[in-house]
């Protein structure tokens, strides 16, 4: 079958395609092979390095504390970048250039900041100019820069998001008399947001990954940083990265796939809901109608 977008690959490409699969599959198991043989002539597969795993004590000391701090990071960053991404990416489409210079100056100078640089200069600025505690000051500046790092990127994502809206949108707005701001958040937002979903997700799971930096540069003891703790008491520092990595990539598996059951939501609710109608049911609504017009009839006599 042949598509608007590609063609139907032939004989020939099937065979390659084939032969391609059945390499990467090989060259894959053998890595795989590499690995554990590696690992298991380094001693590195012996069981008492994995023991720790299967204990409470680990968890409950360590790890878990350690992603409930990754969490709630992560939970109050996104919470704040979310909102103050969609200001700033709508103040850049406003009609008054101070508005749009001056968010677009807001955007462009964070964005350009590694978001390390915006931690480490927040706590400075805490540790320097507020009364916040040692022990909280490490958490108000993780979550201070990545709010001001991803919500300049959200900015971006949420303007190109309604700028790649047809402008007929914006134009049948116009004609039947809706503000500016009406058409934003009536028309183009709820639009919009189905087309920002997947880059957005993206965003917040680099927003749950950079809570590391915090941990490797500021002391914060998120899961990354109790790990370093783990490993120094148990000895398996190869083990709690691949125990961490797991947890990590289970969590980030978890918010996409929370995102695409969200996206499919929203893309099944802008459909029609109108019922294909059988025979039987457009004889019934005529036999109505007419059963109505000749009532009419008999009262109008």
């Amino acid at each position: 079958m042949t598509s608007v977008l590609y063609d139907a690959p032939g004989p020939r490409a099937k065979r390659r395609n084939v032969i391609f699969s059945v390499v990467f599959v090989v060259l894959l198991a053998l890595l795989l092979w590499w690995v554990y043989r590696t690992m298991d002539d380094k001693g590195q597969l012996e069981w008492s390095l994995w023991k720790p795993f299967t204990e409470s004590a680990a968890w409950t000391t360590y790890l878990i504390p350690g992603l409930l701090d990754t969490l709630k990071a992560a939970g109050l960053a996104m919470v704040i970048a979310l909102p103050l991404g969609a200001v700033l990416g709508i103040a850049r489409m406003s009609d008054h250039r101070w508005v749009r210079a001056s968010a677009g100056t807001v955007v462009e100078f964070f964005r350009a900041i590694p978001v390390l640089l915006l931690m480490l200069f927040a706590n400075e600025f805490f540790a320097r100019s507020t009364d916040v505690s040692t022990e909280d000051r490490p958490m108000y500046a993780v979550v201070t820069g990545l709010v001001l790092y991803n919500a300049s990127v959200l900015a971006e994502i949420v303007r190109a998001g309604i700028l790649a809206l047809p402008k007929g949108q914006t134009e049948a707005a116009q004609a039947i008399g809706l503000r500016k701001g009406q058409t934003m958040s009536t028309i183009l937002l709820p639009q919009a947001v189905t087309v920002m979903l997947p880059a957005i997700v993206t965003q917040l799971v680099v927003i749950v990954k950079d809570t590391a930096l915090g941990g490797v540069m500021l002391g914060f003891t998120e899961l990354l940083n109790a790990r370093g703790t783990l490993a120094a008491n148990y000895a398996n520092v190869v083990q709690s990265f691949i125990v961490v990595a797991i947890i990590y990539i289970v969590l980030n598996f978890l918010i996409t796939s929370f995102a695409s059951w969200l996206e499919a939501r929203l893309r099944r609710s802008k459909r029609s809901t109108g019922v294909a109608l059988g025979p039987d049911d457009i004889d019934d609504l005529n036999a109505a109608e007419v059963g109505g017009t000749h009532g009419t009839g008999k009262d109008n006599t």
